[in-house]
């Protein structure tokens, strides 16, 4: 089963039913990844990025922000 990015949401579709949007890692935009890293709290899903960014060939460089 792939790597997800956050848990599947099913919501209600009038006409349609049930739909089920299933948020797996691979196709959450690169954007979106980076974010998570700079910004995000749980060490298991940064981590997942890291392997997804290594992955599609994006090299991380490591950055401390500038304290003023």
């Amino acid at each position: 089963m792939p790597v997800k990015f956050k848990p599947s949401q099913t919501t209600m579709v009038k006409g349609k039913g049930l739909v089920t949007n299933h948020y797996y890692i691979k196709n959450t935009p690169k954007q979106e990844l980076i974010d998570y890293l700079n910004k995000g709290q749980k060490p298991k899903i940064k981590q997942k990025c890291l392997n997804e960014l290594t992955r599609r060939g994006i090299e991380i460089v490591w950055v401390k922000p500038e304290s003023e």
